[in-house]
């Protein structure tokens, strides 16, 4: 036995092959804002996305993927972490001096460690202070902006390391630009690479270039008219980034995945940005399935077979996926008893499950007992098919008016129901009862939000969504 691994290492080093290939590349893309029916893998029929498609079809489409805030950095900062934000207070967007808490770890602090160059590019929105700025947090290279959002034809915040760049291209053109020369960069290195894919779009504000929008000509509504082609800009850079990891030779060992970090906004109160998330209730900013189902997707040819996957998954999995894909070992926390105290250590124990047994049929069942969501007044806990929920009262008035009032403890059955329509709790109480009392189980684990958010969840409005200034014509 032990002669037979000696000679499979000296083969190794007679073909020149580099063990870095052992490891996989992990690429992690974000879509920001995205509904929910705004792809063709969810039967979108008037926004073209062949390139998500094919991502979708090469891997495991998720129907019940979740994220663990209806917000775009608290996704984030779970996203990063593997954590639900809410352990560490990060519940709402920052703004100021806030950011992710310098004492939780990052997968890119992770996968550095584990011999990874690690790169973003894209949207970080966890922090602008010099402490937590990306390359203080894990990643060796930085392109993109700081804050919550940002102009797409204006270069005014956008860096490279900590230098300001004087950026011409339309911001997700650029965005895919990078990624590609990042996988240039280090397609024949010594190390594996890392490389986290956050773009803005289809974040308001609305901007999209003159040449897609004529594609899109047909579509009657401004705003829909204009999403449909940032969301086909976003399509196209994620085409070329994977087209260029097959012509690198590197999508085979390549594990990527896709997720938007919330919902569509679709109601007053909120950035609304065209987009649709039928057949879910909700919107960004509510604990609906509208504001916290997103796409999700998972592709590594030759360890996951493509097919669909109908358990449901959260965000905080593809943490755990990707640092087990790259044999780091992590503490996980049961994902069975969630509730359980968490480790003194601050940042060392996942919430996130490595769904690769799962996908290989190694582990059956679920890869979770339950999930939970805390965004101020408002809650939710998913146990198997039954959801109780606390919502935003906007969903239901759509006066635009913001702190509204959250609703009454609502209890639906999502298998029979998926769009939230028939409320359960009078009919099934003991059900209400066994969900509410799991949830508050978890929720005495967490600490209180770091900084405020408003009686609902508040708007938390994101720095730099409504820039300023003259625009271009037609954006």
């Amino acid at each position: 036995m032990k002669r037979s691994v000696v000679c499979a290492v000296l083969l190794c080093f007679c073909a020149g092959v580099n063990f870095a290939a052992d490891k996989p590349n992990i690429l992690l893309i974000v879509g920001d804002d995205m509904g929910y029916a705004d792809v063709g893998f969810h039967g979108c029929k008037d926004i073209p996305t062949p390139n998500l498609d094919a991502l979708a079809a090469a891997g495991v489409r998720f129907t019940h993927g979740y994220v663990s805030g209806p917000y775009c950095s608290p996704t984030r900062a779970g996203l990063m972490t593997g954590r639900y934000q809410t352990r560490f207070g990060h519940e709402f967007n920052p703004s100021g001096s806030q950011g992710l808490p310098v004492t939780e770890k990052t997968l890119a602090d992770r996968l550095k460690a584990a011999g990874y160059v690690t790169g973003i590019v894209g949207k970080w929105h966890l922090g602008k202070l010099p402490e937590m700025h990306p390359q203080k947090r894990g990643f060796d290279e930085f392109f993109g902006f700081l804050d919550g959002a940002h102009d797409y034809f204006r270069s005014a915040g956008i860096l490279r390391g900590n230098e300001p760049v004087d950026e011409k291209e339309y911001l997700t053109d650029a965005f895919g630009r990078e990624a590609v020369a990042f996988i240039e960069r280090h397609r024949a290195g010594a190390k594996p690479w890392f490389l986290y894919l956050a773009f803005n779009a289809v974040h308001t504000p609305m901007q999209a270039d003159d040449a897609r929008l004529a594609k899109f000509a047909g579509i009657a509504d401004k705003t829909r008219r204009t999403y449909a082609a940032m969301m086909f800009a976003m399509d196209e850079a994620i085409g070329r980034v994977r087209q260029k990891l097959a012509d690198a030779g590197l999508d085979k060992n390549a594990l990527v995945t896709f997720i938007s970090d919330n919902g569509g906004p679709t109601m007053p109160g909120v950035t609304v940005n065209g987009s649709r998330n039928e057949p879910l209730r909700g919107s960004k900013r509510t604990t609906l399935e509208g504001g916290i189902r997103v796409p999700f997707v998972v592709a590594w040819p030759g360890r996951v077979k493509p097919g669909v996957y109908e358990k449901p998954v959260i965000q905080l999995d593809l943490t755990a996926t990707a640092l087990a894909a790259a044999g780091v070992a992590a503490s996980l926390r049961d994902a069975n008893n969630p509730s359980s105290s968490p480790s003194r250590s601050a940042g060392t124990t996942l919430d996130g499950v490595d769904l690769l047994p799962f996908l290989s049929g190694e582990k059956s069942g679920a890869p979770h007992d339950a999930f939970y969501w805390r965004f101020g007044g408002q809650m939710a806990i998913r146990a198997g098919d039954y959801k109780l929920v606390r919502y935003d009262s906007n969903a239901d008035t759509l006066t635009g008016a913001r702190n509204q009032p959250v609703t009454a403890a609502k209890l639906y059955n999502l298998a029979a129901d998926i769009g939230e329509t028939k409320d359960l709790a009078v009919e099934q109480p003991d059900k209400l009862k066994e969900l509410q009392s799991k949830w508050e189980a978890w929720n005495a684990t967490l600490v209180p939000a770091l900084w405020g958010g408003g009686k609902a969840g508040g708007d938390g409005a994101e720095p730099g969504a409504r820039a300023k200034g003259k625009r271009k014509k037609n954006r």
